[in-house]
């Protein structure tokens, strides 16, 4: 084997080495990566303080941890009128109110929706802290509340 085809073959190798290097850190980094899904029971029962409306509903929501993106569909029925707002709230336990942390950008069912998310919020979501909140004119402070839980 000549020196010319020696240094061929190093290259091969060296180059074959990083191709499956660079593929290894991404699929590690891929094998990382977890989806968890959240959801909410959207009722009256559950505003702060509780209304007695009819209506219902429910959030659907999937977090990848990877990108820290936040994916959502929400539906709801039986409104005491047109929805007005709706939005996440937090950090907030059951029964406590909090701040607006996401606005929807429509509050019209069905809502659907995505958002990067902050540290501080990632771990304000997965401990159960943020609710799902359709506000009406009848019901300004909110006619149905959920609090996103893990699944």
């Amino acid at each position: 084997m000549t020196n010319w085809e020696s240094a061929v073959k190093s290259m091969t190798s060296a180059i074959s080495m990083i191709l499956i290097l660079v593929g290894a850190s991404g699929s590690l980094s891929a094998a990382r990566a977890e989806t968890i899904t959240l959801k909410a029971a959207l009722k009256g029962s559950n505003e702060v303080p509780p209304n007695n409306s009819p209506a219902s509903g429910e959030a659907t929501a999937t977090f990848n941890t990877d990108t820290k993106t936040l994916a959502w569909n929400i539906v709801f029925k039986d409104l005491s009128g047109p929805a007005v707002a709706a939005h996440f709230h937090g950090p907030g336990e059951p029964g406590k109110n909090a701040g607006i942390v996401v606005p929807f950008k429509s509050a019209q069912s069905p809502i659907e929706g995505t958002a990067v998310l902050s540290e501080t919020q990632v771990a304000d979501l997965l401990a159960g802290k943020w609710y799902a909140n359709i506000h009406t004119a009848a019901n300004p402070g909110g006619e149905l509340r959920g609090q996103m839980v893990k699944q």
